[in-house]
């Protein structure tokens, strides 16, 4: 009697998902490339308070609690944090269920992000999407959602490490500041 009342309370208090979503892997790859656009500015751009809307739909899908607050319409670096963290999100994600998958997943998308970076031209904007993908990275987050196999684990962390010098250069101020905090959520 006992036992039956302990398992059924162990299922009833479970929130967390059994199995990876079936349209994760599809939409992490669908997103990266909407983000590639939107970032870089061909498909609406970042900051104008409506183009994310696409990204931001198929991160719900998956993480229905993320939303950009009325607060952040139309600033650049909360709207690109908000979309970096969900898409960083869903490949962490991934990485639970599929580990080696995630860490293809996750060079794919830092690659994508360092690529579209570099495509930006210089000026007050380029600036401020920097700080929104880190402020994404190390702020809008889950790390618990990370694999828990060690050579994936890796793998992801030295994308993760790799993105910021790739941004700022390395060695500047803002690049160590940034290694810095993403390195303290990891520990």
């Amino acid at each position: 009697m006992f036992r039956s009342l302990a398992q059924l309370g162990a299922k009833g208090n479970s929130t967390e998902k059994k199995s990876i979503s079936p349209t994760l892997r599809s939409d992490i790859y669908t997103t990266i490339d909407q983000c590639k656009a939107w970032l870089a500015g061909t498909r609406g751009q970042a900051g104008d308070g409506v183009s994310y809307a696409p990204m931001l739909h198929t991160i719900q899908k998956h993480f229905p609690n993320v939303a950009i607050g009325l607060e952040a319409l139309g600033q650049i670096e909360a709207e690109v944090g908000v979309i970096v963290g969900g898409i960083t999100n869903m490949v962490l994600e991934m990485s639970k269920w599929e580990a080696l998958g995630g860490g293809m997943a996750m060079r794919t998308w830092v690659d994508t992000v360092v690529n579209v970076y570099a495509m930006i031209p210089h000026g007050s904007k380029k600036e401020i999407i920097a700080r929104g993908i880190v402020r994404g990275i190390n702020q809008h987050t889950d790390y618990s959602l990370m694999t828990k196999e060690f050579a994936a684990r890796i793998q992801i962390i030295s994308c993760l490490k790799s993105l910021c010098p790739k941004i700022y250069g390395p060695g500047s101020e803002e690049s160590r500041q940034a290694e810095a905090m993403l390195s303290s959520k990891l520990i």
